[in-house]
């Protein structure tokens, strides 16, 4: 445990970054899991609406550091290949 004052705020930032870190990274998985049920259900009109709630997400973890642009990057353009596959 921390014993300077300086450090227990440290924790205490830590802890709370890491929460919304967490809820975050969850929000994007269950959003890619129902994209991938959708995509198997051949559901059309409901996998453009996910896939774009989808981007939504991955740029804006980009923007606040969660993922890297990279691999936002780099998922949006399989997703793309993807869709355009089954459109």
């Amino acid at each position: 445990m921390p014993i300077k004052s300086s450090a227990k705020k440290a924790l205490r930032q830590t802890k709370k970054r890491t929460l919304a870190n967490q809820a975050a990274g969850s929000a994007i998985r269950d959003l890619e899991k129902k994209l991938v049920k959708e995509i198997t259900a051949k559901k059309t009109g409901e996998i453009k609406s996910t896939a774009s709630a989808l981007v939504q997400r991955w740029d804006k973890a980009v923007k606040n550091n969660i993922i890297s642009r990279n691999t936002a990057s780099r998922k949006k353009s399989r997703l793309q290949k993807i869709i355009n596959k089954i459109l």
